[in-house]
């Protein structure tokens, strides 16, 4: 490529969700852009963490559809879990995504550039030698696998995602490090496959992140379904076995298993990319930005996963959508991280959009907050789908919706709603007006915000 054709208006170093949502927004309102990345285009949320994880948690939800089908009059037995078809359904869902991605990308006229990039300067990637200048650069460069100091992953016996999702053969017993979404994830779509699973937790309870309440319910379930949950519990070493692995925490107890997968979260990718040569200012590997995801040099912004906060790919994409449009001048509305929807997808699954009471409350005061829960028991659908579950909405008294926070079996297709109640500011008044369609899932958002507006229909006063 000649050197005239290497400058651009925008070189995004990185082609994950939040590198190529800025790269198609930023080509979309006529910018050139270069995308640079090293792997595949689509980065780890499509390759290697939302969609094929996905795809093996409906693989799961399918296997107890059969599983327990007679308790909805329908005979049938599960005979086995072929883990080679299951790979094979998950892998060509992956497969068309890529292929519809590349397409896309392709009709954008973005400039995709194979190789590892490396920040020369402030307005230039460098690739294997070859320099990319932009008036802009977009840092995306996304995130890797923990783990805890002294415990390798070897992809054998000690695997981290990556390599679980990979498996040829189920594990008769995993031991998940880890009780945030990716182990409870997993530990779910394994139980629900046929694994005996245990859940090795340091923090009080699962999905700490989450309203209490919601953990509460993940637990309940988790212990109902067979899946040993060991919260409050810190690791302390594995060892390989003849069998597999022997993990042992700190309290002395240890725990046998097939295999131990090492789901203690995420962290920046931003080592050896010349950041740090560049005076971009960091704090613990992330790159600090501004409301406006502008970093501390001029011209050079961050988007994702390298932003501390929330690792989601829809925050991702939010992220490169507001910086395109930044660049192009439109000024948008700086991003709400409180108003970012969050979904795990588990079952139970749980699903959440703003404050959680306890945040709620820190923030505003105990007087100025009250909240209201409403059971999946109520409502007909979730009857139907034999789930248990709640809404929870926390509202500011006489004011705004300040969180809403669910869980039950499908739930996290109910966030749509919420987030829009919250990030609308409406008042629960203003939701019991609506009509929620019967029977849905849907109408449990409705009948929590009756209830809160101080006129419940299906729910005790």
């Amino acid at each position: 490529m000649p050197e005239t054709e290497r400058k651009f208006d925008l070189v995004v170093l990185g082609g994950g969700s939040g590198g190529y949502a800025c790269a198609l927004r930023a080509s979309q309102l006529g910018l050139s852009v270069a995308l640079v990345e090293e792997d595949k285009v689509g980065g780890t949320c499509l390759h290697r963490g939302c969609i094929p994880t996905k795809a093996l948690l409906h693989a799961g939800e399918v296997a107890d559809a059969v599983r327990h089908s007679a308790a909805y009059g329908i005979n049938s037995t599960l005979d086995s879990v072929d883990l080679a078809g299951v790979n094979s359904y998950k892998d060509d869902v992956v497969r068309r995504l890529y292929k519809g991605l590349q397409g896309l990308i392709k009709s954008r006229g973005i400039t995709v550039v194979e190789g590892r990039g490396t920040l020369v300067s402030p307005d230039t990637v460098e690739v294997q030698g070859t320099p990319y200048q932009g008036n802009h650069v977009v840092l995306a460069s996304g995130s890797y696998t923990k783990s805890l100091p002294d415990l390798a992953i070897d992809g054998e016996r000690v695997l981290s995602s990556w390599e679980a999702m990979q498996l040829e053969q189920l594990p008769r017993h995993a031991i998940v490090l880890g009780g945030g979404v990716i182990g409870v994830e997993f530990a779910s779509a394994w139980r629900s496959l046929g694994a005996e699973v245990t859940i090795i937790e340091a923090l009080p309870r699962l999905v700490a992140s989450e309203d209490a309440a919601c953990s509460k319910a993940l637990e309940r379930a988790f212990r109902k379904r067979g899946i040993g949950v060991l919260a409050n519990t810190s690791f302390r070493s594995v060892e390989k076995t003849e069998a597999g692995v022997r993990v042992s925490v700190t309290s002395g107890d240890t725990y046998d298993g097939d295999l131990l997968l090492v789901a203690v979260g995420r962290g920046p990718n931003t080592a050896d990319l010349g950041y740090e040569a560049q005076a971009i200012e960091m704090d613990r590997g992330f790159v600090v930005t501004n409301n406006r995801l502008e970093a501390s040099v001029p011209g050079v912004h961050a988007v994702g996963d390298i932003v501390a906060g929330m690792q989601l790919a829809h925050r991702g994409f939010q992220h490169g959508i507001f910086v395109a449009e930044d660049i192009a001048g439109l000024r948008p509305t700086p991003i709400n991280e409180d108003g970012i929807p969050r979904v795990t997808y588990s079952d139970p699954e749980v699903a959440s959009v703003g404050l959680s009471d306890e945040r709620a409350r820190q923030r505003h005061g105990d007087d100025a907050v009250e909240s209201v829960t409403y059971d999946l028991g109520g409502n007909g659908k979730s009857q139907i789908l034999r789930t248990q579950g709640f809404v929870k909405v926390v509202r500011h008294r006489d004011g705004p919706v300040l969180g809403i926070h669910l869980a039950g079996a499908r739930v996290g297709e109910l966030i749509g709603e919420a987030q829009l109640i919250y990030n609308w500011e409406a008042f629960p008044e203003d939701v019991a007006s609506l009509v929620h369609m019967h029977p849905t899932q849907t109408e449990a958002l409705g009948e929590a915000h009756l209830a809160l507006a101080g006129k419940p229909l299906h729910a005790h006063s």
